[in-house]
């Protein structure tokens, strides 16, 4: 299956919609591909996330010009030998035809329509240098390849990542079938994985299989796969591991379409195709605390209160397993949820796995909210009132981290009621996390990745399949 192409008509409205946001013409970078080790050996190339969003499509070294009057994209003409190595170029006009642009210009022509404009350009930041060198270039003030929480408050660019931030932030109705397409595509992928996984075998083997389910449909890798029997390590992305039985296998691994749209989806299946009690009943805790997750993502819900639901929830269930003893409020109010799920709940979710990272907590945070200091909630991502439209992903977990379980600072806290007898019974469990990409309606919220399954015993069946 493919994803669905995007008509140029959205295209053109999110411009248009950006240029009555934005004050200032503002000036999008599509970004260059980086070496390897040599000029002509680069990476794949994928453009800003920015740039595709109002273009949707991948086009190395072009940049869009947005006023209220005009839409101009700039790109490299064709040079000597392009055809060889790299087969025809659409020609300007088929360009312009194809992108709904008002004029399609050589990229050397940019310094000329800027001088044109006389007026402040805005940018947005970028996290390479040589974009960020070349707008510098450009714009005649130093551009960084740093975070928009850096930028110039009342500058020209603070107010262009504020307007990108309101319209990207509610996805629109293409959008969201880029969502959805991605959702399902890398569901499949989880399910060739689930079925690739045996005793003897090797996580690089799980992996490619996933992967290869994500090419066979014409899809990228959002982000580097995590196929790992460790994980309490959060983002380990080695494969070189071998998978034995009695082990769990926590596979985070999402697809992203043509257009550049993240899928982002986490399971956690046994090597040996059934869990142990003891590994059962921690993934019951975590699918439980995922579940009362998912059914806070509505309108008006702020999304702190959706990490503070998966907390409780978890530390509940943790008690009733005897790891924790006490009272789970006043557990939760010592820390105790950090010590075995030590990160946020998620994060919001479309043309970024981490949805507009780059503009920094402007973009996750309401203003005047501000990230936590405490340990495990520091990390939470985002802290906005949920509407419809936004999508985000919710992926608590479960994880003996020795780092932590030997550190007074994250159990001091709690101390012996933490029962380490008690939990030296679940050591044959390193890590579990659920995740899901769900989308906020109106009523009900939309799970996109649903197609995988998550209940352990669907799960198992999944793996005989």
């Amino acid at each position: 299956m493919s994803s669905p192409r995007t008509p140029s008509s959205v295209f053109v409205a999110r411009r248009r919609a950006l240029a009555e946001t934005s004050p200032h013409p503002a000036l999008v970078a599509a970004g260059l591909p980086p070496s390897r080790q040599y000029r002509a050996n680069t990476y794949p190339f994928r453009a800003k996330s920015h740039f595709l969003y109002l273009v949707g499509e991948h086009l190395a070294g072009a940049a869009l010009l947005v006023t209220r009057g005009r839409q101009i994209l700039f790109v490299e003409p064709e040079a000597d030998g392009d055809a060889l190595w790299h087969g025809p170029r659409p020609s300007f006009e088929e360009l312009r035809a194809r992108h709904a642009v008002d004029e399609v210009r050589a990229l050397a022509d940019v310094d000329v329509v800027l001088r044109e404009l006389g007026a402040p350009v805005a940018t947005l930041p970028v996290e390479d240098a040589p974009s960020a060198a070349w707008l510098s270039a450009r714009l005649g003030r130093t551009i960084t390849s740093s975070s928009g929480d850096k930028l110039e408050a009342g500058g020209p660019d603070a107010a262009l990542a504020e307007g990108m931030i309101t319209l990207r932030l509610r996805h629109d109705e293409a959008a969201v079938a880029q969502l959805r397409a991605a959702g399902q595509a890398s569901a499949r992928a989880h399910l060739a994985g689930m079925r690739a996984t045996r005793p003897g075998g090797t996580e690089a083997e799980v992996c490619g299989a996933m992967i290869g389910s994500l090419r066979r449909e014409g899809f990228e890798d959002a982000y580097g796969p995590i196929v790992t029997v460790h994980g309490e390590v959060l983002h380990n992305e080695h494969h070189h591991g071998e998978l034995a039985a009695g082990d769990l296998l926590l596979a985070d691994v999402g697809g992203e379409t043509p257009e550049g749209f993240a899928g982002d989806i986490t399971r956690t299946w046994p090597v040996s195709g059934t869990f142990s009690p003891t590994q059962r009943a921690i993934y019951d805790v975590v699918l439980a605390a995922q579940r009362a997750a998912v059914d806070k993502v509505r309108p008006g819900v702020r999304y702190r209160e959706v990490h503070e639901t998966a907390k409780r929830v978890i530390v509940e269930g943790l008690c009733h397993l005897g790891i924790f003893r006490g009272d789970p409020g006043g557990l939760l109010e010592r820390g105790a949820a950090a010590i075995f799920f030590p990160h946020g709940i998620g994060h919001l979710i479309g043309l970024d796995v981490h949805d507009m990272e780059d503009l920094g907590d402007r973009a996750g945070y309401a203003p005047g909210r501000a990230r936590s200091k405490n340990f495990g909630d520091c990390y939470l991502r985002l802290d906005r009132d949920l509407e419809p439209g936004m999508a985000v992903t919710i992926e608590p977990g479960f994880y003996q981290v020795p780092a932590i379980l030997r550190d007074a600072r994250y159990v001091g806290a709690v101390g012996d009621d933490l029962r380490r007898d008690v939990l030296a019974r679940y050591a044959d469990v390193r890590g579990i996390r659920i995740e899901d990409d769900v989308l906020c309606t109106s009523g009900d919220p939309e799970v996109l990745t649903s197609l995988v399954p998550k209940d352990a015993a669907e799960v198992e069946a999944a793996m005989r399949a």
